[in-house]
């Protein structure tokens, strides 16, 4: 979720690798699915070097089951940057509807809506619930696709159909799994509760707490920490970023509103997030203070780790801020999207993407966005939502946002 997004707009064969990766660590993923109970279908190890299960803590390891959905939103993403179907009918497919099983057998129907409990999201302070807003959002994106792609590939040579077994009536199953997925969401505070519990859970007050006794987690014992609102990185917060169409503008900004007041930032994986998300909702300048902080991981070792070794989901994350925060890039179904923003203290800046093999440069100006196209076909591609062609250069005037400059 941190490093593919950068090879993926940049050098996608690199994305390619990294996924056959999985693919050939599909049969232990299969395997650990039988480990927790799974009669079916495959669940990736949270920590893993040769595809089997390292980490030790189960509550914040084996439960993130959510790791299947980055999976499969990793593999959607490269199709989406590529159009690279072939791949899909001979890879990526196949481990799409073998960890899309995994929602199916650990979710159940109830009142009408599907549900899924005892789960761990990103955020690991908050471990073993019910209904993890961005778990269930993401298995309900998984499905969708996961359904989509056998209608794509039914009528083709896809060896995997035949090879897992899957038929008509599982699809069937996806989609209305799929369609009735439970979003928690809080009519009076007009945001998406992390889990089911969490607003019912008393804050801690930051406040009172020193700074030498953070990150909390080596402070404070886990249990403690699981019965408090306290976030060490975001969790409904990175769910807005990659699938932002799924809420309105205003509930995006209510939830980041009220996630900052509670989130620690205990991870290297946190500030970059924040800074995405304040670039998506206007507020630029604090966009910028998150992206600072980020860029400070190892270059003044704020965590005190870099005796080990440099943090490098957070570098992923530091283009990130800047690519898909700042110059607002996100892959969809229906093309390439940019919604460009400028931080005050910068005059311009400039980055180059790869888009269904055409190479385009963007630089980001005072007053206009110039898009060049620096090789392949000319492509069609949306600045603000408005689309455009990009034959060779194109140039849009840049209207400043509402509290861009905030």
């Amino acid at each position: 979720m941190y490093i593919q997004p950068f090879f993926t707009v940049t050098e996608p064969a690199y994305t390619r690798t990294l996924i056959e990766f999985r693919y050939r660590t599909l049969p232990c993923a299969i395997e650990n699915a039988r480990l927790l109970g799974h009669k079916t279908g495959a669940l990736y190890p949270w920590r893993t070097i040769m595809g089997r299960e390292c980490s030790g803590y189960f509550p914040a390891g084996a439960a993130q089951y959510h790791i299947n959905g980055d999976i499969a939103y990793s593999i959607i993403a490269y199709y989406l940057a590529t159009g690279d179907l072939d791949f899909l009918r001979c890879k990526g497919a196949e481990i799409i509807w073998q960890t899309a099983r995994i929602w199916i057998d650990a979710g159940h129907f109830y009142k009408g809506q599907f549900h899924i409990n005892t789960v761990t999201g990103p955020d690991e302070y908050s471990c073993l619930v019910n209904n993890n807003y961005y778990t269930n959002l993401l298995a309900k994106y998984h499905l969708e696709w996961a359904a989509k792609l056998y209608e794509l590939l039914k009528e083709t040579d896809c060896p995997a159909i035949g090879r897992i077994g899957l038929h008509e009536e599982e699809v069937v199953r996806f989609r209305e799994a799929s369609r009735a997925v439970f979003l928690p969401y809080d009519e009076e505070l007009g945001i998406n509760p992390q889990d089911d519990s969490f607003l019912s859970k008393p804050r801690m007050d930051l406040s009172c707490i020193h700074k030498d006794d953070y990150p909390l987690m080596l402070h404070y014992h886990p249990v403690h920490l699981y019965r408090h609102q306290i976030c060490k990185q975001p969790d409904t917060i990175l769910a807005h970023f990659i699938l932002e169409d799924a809420q309105s503008e205003q509930v995006m900004l209510n939830s980041y509103q009220y996630y900052e007041k509670i989130t620690t930032h205990d991870s290297s994986l946190s500030s970059s997030i924040f800074s995405i998300m304040a670039a998506r909702l206007g507020l630029c300048e604090k966009a910028l203070g998150y992206f600072e902080l980020s860029a400070q991981v190892d270059l003044k070792d704020r965590f005190r780790t870099t005796i080990q070794g440099i943090n490098a989901a957070n570098l992923g994350g530091i283009y990130m801020a800047v690519v898909y925060g700042f110059g607002g890039l996100r892959l969809k179904e229906s093309g390439l999207y940019l919604r460009p923003r400028l931080p005050k203290k910068w005059q311009s800046y400039r980055f180059k993407i790869c888009y269904r093999n055409t190479r385009i440069i963007v630089a980001v100006e005072k007053d206009q966005t110039v898009l060049t196209r620096e090789s392949g076909p000319a492509v069609n591609l949306y600045i603000e939502d408005v689309e455009y062609r990009l034959e060779d250069v194109l140039v849009v005037s840049r209207a400043r946002p509402k509290h861009e400059g905030r």
